[in-house]
């Protein structure tokens, strides 16, 4: 038989040896692989948060403070309806609700927050305008596209909830989503729901 050459005996000796070390480098190659596949996953998630909406909650003093951020929203769409003379309407509607883990989420309270900008053709300048539920909180003028570009997509820390509604160590999240409109009307977005996001907190008292 084969198996009575040593030059066989040896060949096969040595297959036996090497199949698991080719296994375990198959093995490693595949983990390997894996690894990497999940830090591109990351990566793309990472980079879909950081293009959209941010929301930040932070409680304080009785209140829940929002803060947006809206991240390529000033378009070329919009700069071309301010720079017309249209009056430009950047719409935050938050929603904040109780996290029930099994159940429907229950809607806690619900505000609207807006920044407004109407460019005068005559004194090159922009008026801006803040409101929340309806109410006007802030009003200014600017003279430069800078100024006006945060003041539409960067709102910080606004009063939006009272802690009145909340319960005691539970979980909670803060839901908005964001739209642009000129006083025509018209949509100035790629998509006519707007853009959303969310973000969670724990109400500790």
């Amino acid at each position: 038989m084969c198996y009575s050459f040593g030059g066989a005996s040896t060949m096969t000796h040595e297959f036996s040896q090497s199949f698991p070390l080719h296994s375990a480098v198959r093995r490693a190659r595949l983990f390997a692989g894996v690894l990497v596949l999940v830090a591109l996953g990351a990566g793309q998630s990472g980079a879909q948060t950081s293009e959209g909406l941010r929301v930040v909650p932070l409680v304080k003093d009785d209140q829940v403070f929002v803060s947006f951020t809206l991240n390529d929203g000033f378009t070329d769409e919009v700069r071309a309806a301010i720079q017309s003379g249209l009056k430009t309407t950047f719409t935050y509607a938050a929603e904040l609700r109780l996290d029930v883990p099994g159940w429907v989420d229950r809607t806690m309270a619900t505000s609207t927050a807006t920044s407004s900008v109407e460019y005068d053709n005559l004194t090159r300048r922009y008026a801006l305008t803040r409101s929340i539920d309806g109410k006007v909180v802030d009003t200014r003028t600017a003279e430069n596209e800078r100024a006006v570009r945060l003041w539409l997509t960067v709102l910080q820390r606004l009063p939006l909830f009272s802690t009145s509604v909340l319960e005691a160590n539970r979980e909670y999240y803060v839901t908005v989503r964001a739209t642009a409109r000129p006083s025509n009307g018209s949509i100035l977005w790629p998509f006519s729901s707007g853009t959303s996001a969310q973000a969670k907190f724990t109400f500790i008292k």
